[in-house]
């Protein structure tokens, strides 16, 4: 559990670091949101399938270390080339850094999370998932503190450096669980977790198509992102109409980045897990979509950047100390092929495949002209559907686990 709240906490260290950036990058450039989300899907689509083919041909052991190592990589090549290209470059590699960044930032969080799924069972992820979150919301804290302190003091790119110490940290212990766990309810070290995953590149999104399990968390996943998404540009839209300096506007980000992760260790700590035990994780996973339906019609009356603010805030932190949580369950009761591959493909080519969808229609009512109330009205029908979904696929994932308790078999063989 330790092991796993650090690997945690390394991973959103080192995102949280970058996010304010990304975000700053979407601020300035945000006539172009929808176009830079258009290309994060596509590319998504290709990594998704890579990182598929590697898994299908090593191990967990090797495939998870690789998958940080390589982003750490790419965050070198982007420094070099801030630091050693010309000016007139600086707006096309921030374009390309935005869609590295959003790649990154579903990549590394679903690659952990399919690694810790794969080493607990349902019951264990019950009752542990949500410490194990508070690694990551306390790497939040620390990511985004440093971000605001040193945003307005180095140059922005010397933060792409920084980050990738806690990146590599994190494939240290991933590493270390996987020498020391084995999968599903086997806890000591087994030949199981030595071995590559079955099938090829494309069956993670076939295993998807074929199950209505995996479907209702693909749907799950889409409506989160529809209601993501307007937050994003309503946000995107209302901060830089007010501040006009770049280390400014990343600090404000930086700033609501703590506060949600402060917020979301506070859920953590005292709420999630007894939330999960009391009520059951199909009612956990529908608190955040009603919440989210109030917080747009309120944006609807009030639609200032400070209404934004509130909304967005606790909105992040109920879906990283509350849903998240609760959502990362419903993979312990699936095969080790889906914890990896279909989970990538759901966390990932879905997620921005929502981003992609939702960012054109949020232009296309901003083209309209719909001003950010009107558009957060619009939203909240939307967000009531993701409650109803939300609590359907609670409810299977409860009924799954029952049927492997009562058969002791592997979860792969329950429809």
């Amino acid at each position: 559990m330790l092991q796993a709240a650090a690997y945690g906490f390394s991973i959103m260290f080192g995102y949280y670091i970058l996010r304010a950036v990304r975000d700053e990058i979407s601020a300035a450039d945000r006539g172009n949101l929808q176009i830079l989300w258009t290309v994060v899907f596509f590319v998504m689509i290709f990594a998704v399938q890579a990182y598929s083919w590697v898994a299908s041909r090593y191990s967990r052991g090797v495939f998870v270390p690789l998958a940080n190592r390589f982003f750490i990589a790419c965050l070198i090549g982007f420094w070099a080339s801030l630091v050693f290209m010309p000016e007139a470059a600086r707006p096309w590699i921030d374009r390309v850094f935005y869609v590295w960044t959003s790649v990154f930032a579903l990549f590394v969080v679903t690659v952990f999370w399919g690694l810790v799924a794969d080493c607990f069972t349902n019951d264990q992820g019950k009752r542990l998932f949500g410490f194990i979150a508070i690694g990551s919301s306390l790497g939040g804290i620390a990511g985004s503190a440093v971000t605001a302190y040193l945003a307005v003091r180095v140059p922005v790119f010397a933060l792409l450096l920084i980050s990738c110490a806690p990146l590599e940290l994190a494939s240290w212990f991933a590493a270390s669980l996987h020498r020391n766990f084995g999968t599903g309810s086997v806890k000591a070290p087994s030949a199981e977790a030595d071995k590559p995953l079955a099938g090829d590149a494309w069956s993670g999104m076939k295993a998807v198509f074929a199950s209505p399990y995996l479907l209702g968390i693909a749907s799950f996943i889409a409506l989160m992102t529809f209601a993501s998404t307007i937050l994003y540009f309503a946000q995107s839209n209302l901060v830089y109409e007010a501040m006009t300096d770049r280390g400014e506007r990343t600090a404000f980000l930086a700033r609501i980045d703590l506060v949600v992760n402060v917020l979301t260790i506070c859920l953590e700590v005292y709420l999630t897990a007894r939330i999960i035990k009391w009520f059951g994780v199909a009612v956990t996973l529908t608190i955040v979509p009603v919440a989210v339906a109030g917080g747009f019609v309120a944006m609807g009356l009030w639609p200032t950047l400070w209404t934004l603010v509130i909304v967005q805030v606790l909105y992040r932190a109920g879906r990283y100390g509350l849903a998240k949580p609760a959502r990362e369950v419903l993979f312990t009761v699936v095969s080790r092929e889906e914890k990896y591959k279909s989970k990538a493909f759901i966390d990932a080519a879905v997620y921005r495949g929502g981003d992609l969808v939702s960012g054109w229609i949020y232009a296309g009512l901003a083209a309209f002209g719909l001003a950010i109330g009107s558009i957060a009205l619009v939203a909240a029908p939307a967000a009531v559907l993701w409650a109803v979904v939300a609590f359907g696929i609670g409810k299977k994932g409860e009924e799954r686990a029952a049927r492997l308790d009562d058969a002791d078999v592997d979860p792969g063989l329950v429809g």
